[in-house]
């Protein structure tokens, strides 16, 4: 593959705001994708860097793989393939271009490094694929759509590790209703599944080592219809006493078992990062037109919002701790900061303009924007070598964005500096 290496690249435009005090990222390469170009719609999700290893991996349906870039050489280096489902459309019907793809029915789709193995595990259609890095190859796929009304044609879709425990959490959320399945991953086997009866589905989780729980963006619940934090307290999964296909429900919180939930207000919740201190980061993509788009900062302790940041309309979010900083890939962001279209989609009629939003994580404060490629919904930073990755769509494909034609036409991974 070429390396593109343009600091002054026409690509880039750069809208870097009050109080920031150097002159933020630049775009430094733009990586193509074999089978991506002009017209075709990208459909990538998540991504994860190894920054030991030198590795930003990210999962790519058009080619059923998982995408490898040297962080140092910024060159595509692997495509890791072995069984991952490709793109569906709503009716079930395999798309190799991906075009009308249902994301529900479509993968490889989040991804996490399991710190301390070789190992990544990537959900997939009703499944986790285990990749060894070390190999480059699918070790194994583990099941997580048995027993209990599970349907197969559903995807696990983002999930979090627990270090302390060498477990694995990975949520269904298209499943009637959702849940999230627990993996060993000493044995790589399922332990348990916590069914969410009153969920308008599942998003990021994270585990936080301080307070030994999983946090999960829950869309939304009977109480809470826009979103909301639920604490599941690791102790509860390692004695573990329900059915593991069947699952139990979630628990109702009270004085003593330790779950939590934590309203998030009007949000609509996707990506999730833990910060410095007991600060985390809740990125939140507002179905109703008017409402502003929002990155909220909570104490992930007692669920306190410590600040409203008018930056929102992404998936991933991320924190990297040498610029001390979140990285929100804001695909559904307009120049009105609010929602223009019913759902927070994108459209022909009112379309977005995609940017990577930057917020320092000291202040709270926004403190740059970048213009980014369509659909540009995810993001993975290299603390190490000051890097952030972003992979995006085609200018045209899907349809809604105003200004990625021109600047963005075919589709790939954008990688910019964060010094």
């Amino acid at each position: 593959m070429k390396r593109y290496s343009s600091p002054s690249s026409p690509f880039l435009a750069v809208l870097m705001l009050a109080g920031c005090t150097n002159t933020g990222p630049l775009l430094v390469a733009d990586v193509p994708v074999p089978n991506v170009t002009t017209g075709t719609n990208f459909s990538f999700d998540l991504g994860v860097v190894d920054s030991t290893a030198g590795r930003y991996y990210v999962t790519d349906r058009n080619n059923k793989s998982v995408d490898v870039i040297d962080t140092k050489t910024n060159l595509l280096v692997a495509q890791i393939t072995g069984g991952f489902a490709g793109c569906f459309t709503a009716a079930g019907t395999p798309v190799a271009n991906c075009a009308g793809a249902d994301n529900a029915q479509s993968g490889p789709d989040g991804i996490n490094l399991i710190p301390g193995t070789n190992f990544i595990y990537v959900g997939d259609v009703a499944s986790v694929k285990v990749i060894d890095k070390t190999s480059n190859t699918v070790v194994k796929s583990i099941s997580v759509a048995t027993g209990g009304g599970a349907s197969t044609k559903f995807r696990a879709d983002e999930g979090c590790f627990d270090p302390d425990d060498n477990i694995y959490m990975i949520s269904s959320p298209e499943q009637t209703p959702p849940f999230s399945t627990f993996i060993s991953t000493t044995s790589q086997t399922v332990i348990a599944k916590i069914v969410f009866p009153d969920s308008a589905g599942l998003e990021q989780c994270a585990y936080d080592p301080g307070t030994k729980t999983f946090l999960v963006n829950n869309d939304g619940s009977t109480p809470n219809p826009d979103g909301e934090i639920d604490v599941i307290p690791a102790s509860f999964i390692t004695s573990f006493t329900g059915s593991v296909t069947a699952g139990v429900p979630l628990p109702a919180p009270n004085a003593s078992n330790g779950f939590k939930v934590f309203p998030e207000g009007n949000c609509d919740p996707t990506g999730l990062a833990l910060g410095p201190g007991t600060d985390m980061a809740i990125s939140c993509r507002e179905g109703t037109v008017g409402s502003a788009l929002n990155v909220l900062i909570m104490d992930r302790t007692s669920g306190n919002i410590l600040a409203t940041i008018n930056a929102g309309g992404s998936d991933q979010i991320a924190y990297d701790s040498v610029t001390n900083r979140y990285y929100a890939a804001a695909s559904r962001w307009n120049a009105s900061g609010k929602t223009i279209n019913t759902g927070g989609t994108c459209s022909t009629a009112n379309p977005c303009t995609p940017v990577l939003n930057i917020i320092d994580a000291g202040s709270r404060k926004l403190v740059g924007q970048l213009s980014t490629g369509n659909n540009a919904h995810s993001v993975a930073v290299s603390g190490t070598d000051h890097k952030a990755f972003v992979p995006y769509s085609s200018g045209t494909s899907p349809a809604g964005c105003s200004n990625c034609t021109a600047s963005y036409p075919n589709g790939g991974i954008s990688i910019f500096s964060t010094q």
